[in-house]
This record gives structure tokens, sequence and C-alpha cells, in this order.
């Protein structure tokens, strides 16, 4: 459920039938899957990419990753999940597309959790982060 009793409540009173309440709920979690199927697509059978993710080891504008793996799941409109990287990983929440060319996704943007704690921007080619 995407919307709590307040809000459920606050939309009813303002003529919002239940149903379309559900809809506008599910239409939420519908997007929540697609945006998860892209990111994950496009971290697939990808071996790096290159963040604009500051990092105190690293003096390069946009660093380079070793990618592992990423697992995302959604809850209600919400994306989280995991990357990891070749020697280490974080926790990923508010996936978003932010490019694309065509059915190329160019960079996406992630949460990423505990270490970094920032919204980062990835993309499998320098180019597309300057």
């Amino acid at each position: 459920m995407r919307f709590d009793q307040r809000a459920r409540r606050a939309l009813r009173d303002a003529g919002v039938s239940t149903d379309a309440i559900q809809r506008a709920e599910q239409d939420l979690a519908d997007a929540a899957s697609e945006t998860a199927a892209e990111v994950e697509a496009f971290f697939a059978d990808v071996e790096t990419v290159y963040s604009d993710m500051d990092q105190t080891h690293s003096s390069a504008e946009y660093p380079e990753h070793d990618l592992d793996y990423v697992d995302l799941f959604t809850h209600s409109d919400d994306v989280r999940g995991f990357l990891r990287f070749d020697s280490w990983g974080v926790y990923v929440a508010d996936a978003r597309v932010l490019s694309a060319d065509g059915d190329d996704t160019e960079v996406v943007e992630l949460t990423l959790g505990p270490t970094v704690n920032d919204r980062v921007r990835f993309a499998r080619e320098r180019a597309h982060l300057e």
C-alpha cells in the first residue's frame, strides 16, 4: 500500500473512489517494478561501471568500479537492493534511470546506503557522466 490511512481518507474525502486509489497504488508499484528491471538490465553483463561517487582513495573525477552484481527488489513504489563491487558492497534505494538512448540506458542514479550515504550516478562509459 502506497498511501497511508490518513492519505487514503483525505483522498476519499476529496471524492476519489477506493477503486481509483487502488489503481493509483498499483500503477506506482508497476512503475517501480519497471524501474528495477531497467536498472538491473543496465548493470547486467557489465564488468566495469563509472560513477560520480566521491571516494577518498581515488583522485578520479569519475572513478571506475569493477562490478560483481546488483540485486534489486520492490516494496510498493520503493526500489531497494544491494550493489556489489569487486571488494565491497552497499545497500541501494531510490533507483532511477536518468538518461537513455533508445532502448539503451546510459545513466542511472541510486541512493547508496551506509559508508556512502549519497545519491550516485553510474554510467557504462565515463563520457556519459561528463
